[in-house]
């Protein structure tokens, strides 16, 4: 198999085109399965790392999730009035706010993974369950340092 980018002027043939663009279809995907649940695919990223460990400070949840400390802000506001999360000021150090999800989020979250399973199941239909997993190894080794 070459390895030599393409030289032709169809952006079907791109890399980046079809990683975008497959991309933008799987969020378009997760995020009309999230709808009814009133968040999106950016908050179930939020809500996986809540809870998947003891209570975060914002900090290191937005350091997980490789988006800045303001977008931070603003997605953990949004999900604190929709009562999904909490925050508080960190016993240990006043600085910091831990985030929290509240048991309204931790339901949330559980019909969440559900719904984005579908999505994803959705979106990987064109190809065979051995595809499917040839394609996250492949992904994964493409994203290790």
């Amino acid at each position: 198999m070459s390895t030599e980018p393409s030289t032709t002027a169809d952006p079907h043939e791109v890399l980046g085109y079809l990683l975008k663009h497959a991309n933008l279809k799987l969020t378009a995907l997760a995020d009309a399965a999230l709808e009814p649940l009133g968040i999106d695919s950016k908050d179930f990223g939020t809500l996986r790392v809540l809870a998947h460990r003891e209570p975060a400070s914002q900090l290191q949840v937005a350091q997980t999730l490789g988006i800045d400390r303001t977008t931070m802000v603003a997605l953990l506001d949004a999900l604190e009035r929709k009562g999904i999360i909490t925050r508080r000021p960190d016993p240990t150090d006043r600085r910091r706010n831990v985030v929290e999800l509240t048991d309204q989020g931790l339901r949330t979250y559980d019909a969440a993974q559900e719904a984005y399973a579908k999505a994803e199941s959705t979106f990987l239909a064109a190809i065979s369950p051995t595809a499917t997993s040839q394609f996250r190894r492949t992904l994964r080794t493409l994203l290790t340092d």
